[in-house]
């Protein structure tokens, strides 16, 4: 497996795979943030996934893949960071609003900055016609939102808050965005780089709710165990994808596909969470789907 990501890096057949997991790690993180939204609230439920995911990548990094190279630990270090700022600017945005108007924000504010950084950092460039998918795109994902925040009637008290944080989440993503595509890039098996994220990406958010969850009675407990688990393994699928699709395909491309999550969120919101939709909603969520695939034919 390792030899044949190797093999597709740079290639047609590469990018045309990396598409396919942006795509993937869109749906996949708009699951992912859905179960965030559950009775035991962001922070608990978090700490819960991060537990579990941790747990079940503790012996892959220790005991099947290769050991990082020494040049490894200070990037995985950088990381810690990044990402543990990002979860908890995310648990705290959530907290205070609506799944349907903070997500589409944090994940908008996201890809205009990921492709400035990619262009920067690894010298990718989008066409113009790209530009104008991007442009497509983020038009439809900030629509929902100011639709959405027009319209949602839960959480309205804190929402304003809950967009500011969800503006900074929105940097944290292009942030982690970029510097996990040269993380997965510096190493030569993408799996080391990939088990011992999900090792060491999960320390902070268990210590900070620790309190919560030993609060919990024995069948919440259980209950959270189960919802952790499958929040481990759409997390796996989440950010694995994506970090692949990084590292064998074009970094300002997957940012921007993956931005489709807000199709896949907003969908989840109106038949899991019981957030109301309509035509207008529609027509958007059809607006951010043309711009990914403008982006994606205009490449």
């Amino acid at each position: 497996m390792t030899d044949w990501i190797i093999a597709l890096e740079g290639t047609d057949q590469g990018r045309q795979i990396a598409v396919f997991l942006a795509l993937l790690a869109a749906l996949a993180h708009a699951l992912f943030g859905a179960i965030q939204k559950t009775r035991f609230g962001p922070w608990t439920t978090r700490a819960g996934i991060d537990i579990a995911a941790g747990t079940m990548a503790a012996p892959v990094a220790l005991f099947v893949v290769p050991w990082p190279e020494p040049h490894m630990w200070p990037i995985f270090a950088g990381m810690m960071v990044i990402h543990g700022g990002y979860k908890y600017v995310q648990a705290a945005a959530y907290q205070r609003g609506a799944y349907t108007v903070v997500y589409p924000v944090a994940r908008g504010t996201a890809p205009i900055f990921a492709v400035l950084a990619a262009g920067v950092v690894f010298g990718e460039s989008f066409t113009t016609g790209q530009w104008a998918g991007l442009a497509v795109l983020l038009a439809g994902i900030f629509g929902l939102a100011v639709y959405n925040l027009v319209h949602i009637t839960v959480d309205r008290a804190t929402l304003l808050p809950a967009l500011g944080l969800a503006v900074v989440t929105g940097g944290f993503i292009a942030l982690y965005t970029t510097y996990d595509a040269y993380g997965i890039r510096a190493t030569a098996n993408p799996f080391t780089f990939l088990a011992w994220f999900f090792f060491l990406d999960n320390f902070l958010m268990p210590i900070i709710g620790w309190s919560k969850l030993r609060a919990l009675s024995a069948p919440d407990r259980r209950d959270l165990a189960r919802r952790a688990f499958i929040g481990a393994l759409i997390a796996y699928v989440s950010f694995g994808s994506i970090m692949l699709a990084t590292r064998i395909g074009n970094v300002g491309e997957a940012a921007v596909l993956r931005e489709t999550s807000t199709v896949f969120a907003a969908l989840i919101g109106w038949m899991i969470l019981g957030e109301s939709t309509g035509p207008r909603r529609i027509a958007l969520m059809t607006l951010i789907a043309v711009g990914a695939v403008v982006v994606k034919l205009a490449g």
